[in-house]
Formats: structure tokens, C-alpha cells, sequence
């Protein structure tokens, strides 16, 4: 009997990373790094190819990418699927970490390479009335009591021009249902999946036709295909949660749906920590789970 393939998301970060941080997917990183940064880059260097050794527990691990880009910036781009409220923060670190893993002790400043953080965000998070925010720092207006006549006609606004963080909050382009004239859009179809857009992407952009066919072909191993629903199963359950599907009257179809996948992951020999941490449920609830599974 044949089987219908399955197709793996984009959205999910793991495959993210699989797609876009091996040295021989380099030419579709760098057509979505000129699309998001609108920069013509010659090259990239990406600097952490591998998995992170926790990258099972979906709660502790960040699949970024961390990479040079032309020598002369180096960029960190993450996918963050479940809003956890602290995108800013978590932003502030991105950046810190960029900035101080560049230095060595006695080095000098002026070798700093410009730090980039780009988040695409499954959700939306930030009051503004675009998908695509840039932040600098920058100075704040002159006030009149503090005016000095220096002669400049036009103020220097950014403070720091080494410093640079993108947001793209998907839900927000996918609202404005637009087309696909640019690159950036084209890419954002690919990692939303609507495949109406997706196709006519392809016919316009070569790189993106190349990601979407390895995502087509893409074979992941037992333990990649295991690690690939855990991912999914942990922004599943943050999603819902039990007393989400309470709230929403659809109660009864999440509980199994809860037991099914812990079943599932039961079968996989996982520890009941590691379920907890996956389905977001405490040991009392899944002590229940696990007695009405074994009455069945």
C-alpha cells in the first residue's frame, strides 16, 4: 500500500535549522538573509551547523542559527513558535551575546563586527501596524533647552550602527494576504505553508524552489522524525492546554487527543519528566493518563 509522504513544516525549528544551516544549503540562507536585511551578501559562514545535545526537550533548547555574514557582520536567526512573553528580553540577550562573544580580553574595539538579531515570530507581539519591525538604538529628539548651534543640518539619529534587531511577526503578513513580487514575501509564504503562494513563489525565486524541493524530499531518521514531533508536540500543547480546550467548549476531542500523544510517547520510552515537560501537564494528570491507558 502507498503511503502519502509526509511533508515537514518550515514553521517547525527544527527543520528550519535542517534547511538552512547546512554548508550546502548556504545559497538559500544567503537569498533569505538579503531578503530580510534587503543587503547583497557575497557570503555566509554559519557557525553552529550541529544540534544542541538537549535539543529533545523543546522547553530548554534554541534552535538559532549564528553566522558571518561578508566578514564584516555576524547575524543570529531563530524562529520562535509559542510566545513565552519575553521577546524583548529575549532579544536583549541575543544581541549581548553576539556583541560579547566577538571579544577577546585586551582586544581592540574598533574590530567589533556589526550584530544582527532576526526573530520570526509565529505570533503576533509588538503594537505596530507592519510585519517586518527593524529596531536601532537611537538618540532621542533634541530638546529645545538642550539645543546647541553645532551647524548640522540633519541630525545623526542611530546611536550605535552596529547594533540592528528584525521582527517579523507572521500572523501579521499572512493577514495582509499580499503577493509575491519580493523576496521577502516569497520566503514568508514558504514558512507560513500556504501552498497557493508557495507555487507561485517557486516560479519567481530559484533558491526558494530549491528549499521547498528539499522539503519535499526530506528523509529525517527515527531519532529526527522523534525529535521533529516533539517540537510540534510541545508548541501543540502550549497552544491548547487543557483548560484552553475547557475555555473553547471542545474539552473531550483535546483529552484525547492529550492521550493519544502521551500514549505515543510512552511507547518511545520517555520518562515522565520529559512527558511533563513536552505536553505541559504536572505528574498528577499524567499519572491519571497513564492509569486510563493501562484500563483500556
Amino acid at each position: 500500500m502507498n503511503q502519502t509522504k509526509q511533508k515537514y513544516k518550515l514553521s517547525n525549528d527544527f527543520i528550519f535549522k535542517k534547511v538552512f544551516a547546512q554548508d550546502e544549503n548556504n545559497s538559500e540562507l544567503i537569498d533569505l538573509l538579503e531578503a530580510i536585511l534587503d543587503i547583497k551578501i557575497k557570503k555566509v559562514e554559519v557557525k553552529n551547523p550541529e544540534l544542541p545535545k538537549n535539543a529533545m526537550d523543546e522547553k530548554a533548547s534554541i534552535l538559532d542559527i549564528k553566522a558571518y555574514v561578508n566578514d564584516d557582520t555576524i547575524i543570529d536567526i531563530e524562529l520562535q513558535v509559542k510566545n513565552e512573553y519575553n521577546i524583548t528580553e529575549r532579544s536583549i540577550l541575543y544581541l549581548s551575546k553576539l556583541v560579547a562573544g566577538q571579544m577577546e580580553v585586551g582586544e581592540d574595539y574598533i574590530k567589533l563586527k556589526k550584530s544582527v538579531s532576526i526573530i520570526i515570530l509565529l505570533f503576533n507581539y509588538f503594537e505596530t501596524n507592519t510585519y517586518h519591525n527593524i529596531a536601532h538604538m537611537k538618540f532621542e529628539k533634541t530638546k529645545e533647552e538642550k539645543y546647541v548651534e553645532m551647524g548640522y543640518k540633519e541630525e545623526q539619529e542611530i546611536a550605535i550602527p552596529k547594533l540592528e534587531m528584525h521582527f517579523i511577526e507572521l500572523p501579521k503578513f499572512v493577514k495582509k494576504n499580499g503577493g509575491t513580487k519580493t523576496k521577502l514575501e516569497q520566503w514568508l509564504w514558504l514558512i507560513s505553508g500556504r501552498e497557493d503562494e508557495i507555487k507561485m513563489a517557486e516560479k519567481e525565486n530559484v533558491q526558494l524552489k530549491k528549499a521547498s524541493e528539499k522539503l519535499d524530499k526530506m528523509n529525517l531518521t527515527e531519532s529526527e522524525r522523534e525529535l521533529y514531533e516533539a517540537r510540534e508536540l510541545g508548541l501543540y500543547f502550549q497552544q491548547i492546554g487543557l483548560a484552553n480546550a475547557e475555555e473553547h467548549g471542545y474539552q473531550e476531542g483535546q483529552l484525547q487527543e492529550r492521550k493519544k500523544y502521551v500514549q505515543k510517547l510512552l511507547k518511545k520510552n520517555m520518562s515522565d519528566k520529559e512527558i511533563m515537560d513536552l505536553v505541559e501537564i504536572d505528574k498528577k494528570e499524567l499519572e491519571k493518563l497513564k492509569q486510563e491507558l493501562k484500563e483500556k
